[in-house]
């Protein structure tokens, strides 16, 4: 584990970043003081984790699970609205 400076930091950033990737943990300072941690990624282990966490509240009935953000995903209805959005909002709030 090092410690580095911004400044330092910002004028070697490639050399502290290879460094990382070779698994060394770098802290940074600002003014002696631990603002920041650098270290290598924990790869597959959050996703898998929060994927486990979500079916468990899933299959629970506490959570319901969306659909990917794609506009394939989405059909069109044909609602129409005759009134706009914002006349919608201020009625319900009484403006």
């Amino acid at each position: 584990m090092q410690a580095v400076a911004i400044k330092e930091l910002k004028n070697r950033l490639s050399a502290y970043l290879r460094d990382v990737a070779r698994g060394e943990v770098v802290l940074v300072t600002d003014r002696g003081r631990v603002v920041a941690e650098l270290r290598r990624p924990l790869v597959g282990v959050l996703p898998d984790a929060t994927e486990e966490g979500l079916s468990h509240l899933h299959a629970a009935g506490s959570l319901v699970l969306g659909l990917p953000q794609s506009k394939k995903a989405y059909r069109r209805t044909k609602v129409k609205l005759r009134v706009n959005t914002q006349m919608l909002l201020d009625a319900e709030r009484g403006e």
